[in-house]
């Protein structure tokens, strides 16, 4: 039987994918950023186990130690070993290992992978900044030629590369905060979702920053769940 063509893989998140035009697009560099526990991680896995659904392969780069098969289970409801066997989990020990599992990308690509997640892709490098700053100016390079060499990858093999960063505090006239390394993953980014906390700790706001043929930000308010996010729905009176 042949597979379909994939060209968008659902977040599973009906309003945040009517922003998306259905989801994250194959071939492009999507960046999800937030602040902790605003569900980044349960956005990446969803769109994981959404690839393993419609029969594509997923290789999920877990650099923060977050990927754990009981919240595979929870968000995969049913079918978890069918779509288990589907995700290839690569982890990386630090910002060395990483760069190696990006250039030999390729191989790792085997027939049948549509997305590729880094969890968070500025963990180690953030890590050697603090250890090393006198090392930034070849650190930031260093990140710089790996994102571009994504992206190369993301549209040269039909892969969607889906990208989960930390953030930082910016202070200026009000606090806010922006993805690490701001520059260079939204440079390369196609897509950039922020996370945002609200009042209450089960919601977050997700905020469409960057779309390609967009020229506004949009918005969607999201429910942390015990089976994952699901848009949240507002109880009129």
């Amino acid at each position: 039987m042949r597979m379909e063509l994939l060209h968008k893989i659902p977040t599973g998140c009906k309003g945040l994918d009517e922003i998306l035009d259905g989801g994250i697009t194959i071939g492009d560099v999507s960046l999800i950023y937030g602040e902790a526990e605003t569900a980044k991680t349960t956005l990446a896995m969803q769109c994981t186990v959404n690839c393993a659904r419609k029969g594509f392969k997923t290789l999920f780069v877990d650099c923060d130690g977050t990927f754990s098969p009981r919240r595979l289970s929870r968000i995969a409801s049913e079918g978890v070993e069918k779509i288990a066997e589907r995700i290839i989990l690569a982890k990386p020990r630090d910002f060395k290992e990483q760069t190696t599992i990006v250039d030999n990308l390729t191989g790792y690509l085997a027939k049948g992978f549509s997305l590729v997640v880094f969890d968070t892709v500025t963990r180690f490098y953030r890590l050697e900044v603090a250890e090393n700053p006198e090392k930034t100016f070849e650190l930031n390079r260093e990140l710089n030629r790996q994102m571009a060499w994504l992206a190369q990858v993301a549209k040269t093999r039909r892969t969607a590369v889906l990208l989960v960063s930390q953030v930082r505090s910016v202070f200026d006239s009000n606090v806010s905060t922006e993805p690490v390394a701001t520059r260079v993953l939204k440079f390369w980014a196609n897509t950039i979702i922020a996370m945002k906390p609200t009042e209450n700790p089960k919601i977050v706001k997700a905020v469409v920053e960057k779309k390609p043929g967009a020229s506004k930000k949009a918005a969607v308010y999201l429910e942390i769940g015990d089976s994952g996010l699901s848009e949240h729905v507002v109880q009129r009176t």
